[in-house]
């Protein structure tokens, strides 16, 4: 946990070099996973989530974006096609938390006034450090922090100069097996159905949307006789 306040505490101070053109911001949406319990991304495992956001649009193209986000996630082996997962019967559910950095690249130009309909569609990649609450047993020894890279896409819409909303979809890929608390055991070559598979890292989903205000820095003008 100290480490990840440790990292939430550089992440904003790295933030304040990036105030020009700012966005700041919510959104409401939810986790979703994929994993040893649930092979497919099922959307009916949604679980709410909410999120904080922080834009420093650095052009026509570019946005560095940092977010800080936590909700609940979970998966449950009831809802399986699969008899032997049915059998196994593994669920969880817990809080996840996440501190994200990385970048946006707009395909419009969304920002221009001149143009009548101001929105873009985009893609997105970053780095983020994960955190997990609340898992309970433990069937291995792991950090409760772990890495995982972002690859996203959405779209944005300006309301109006000072308010953007925006529809969010990322995909976060870890290197890490436990998210769900399902992989190997000792005794799986006994009851090879009651475990998961190492060797497939789990992956966690954000959808959401989200809301921003602009704020414009203003350079004060210099004097002529410098």
């Amino acid at each position: 946990m100290m480490r990840f306040l440790t990292f939430v505490t550089f992440y904003f101070f790295f933030l304040s070099g990036f105030s020009q053109n700012a966005e700041i911001g919510f959104g409401i949406g939810a986790w979703n996973y994929t994993g040893d319990i649930s092979k497919t991304y099922d959307i009916l495992e949604y679980k709410p989530a909410g999120t904080v956001i922080y834009r420093s649009n650095r052009g026509r193209a570019f946005s560095f974006k940092a977010s800080l986000t936590a909700g609940r996630i979970g998966a449950t082996d009831s809802r399986s096609n699969d008899a032997l997962a049915k059998v196994r019967n593994a669920s969880f559910n817990i809080f996840l938390y996440e501190a994200l950095v990385g970048g946006e690249y707009h395909f419009l130009d969304w920002r221009n006034a001149k143009r009548p309909l101001r929105f873009t569609p985009y893609v997105s990649g970053g780095l983020a450090l994960f955190g997990m609450a609340g898992v309970p047993d433990k069937t291995s020894e792991y950090s409760n922090i772990q890495p995982s890279v972002q690859l996203g896409m959405g779209v944005k819409y300006v309301i109006n100069p000072l308010w953007y909303i925006g529809l969010d979809f990322g995909m976060r890929k870890t290197f890490f097996d436990y998210l769900d608390n399902t992989s190997e055991a000792s005794n799986q070559s006994k009851t090879p159905y009651r475990f998961g598979n190492p060797n497939d890292y789990d992956n966690y989903f954000f959808t959401g949307i989200t809301l921003t205000r602009t704020f414009y820095t203003i350079p004060c003008p210099g004097s002529p006789y410098k």
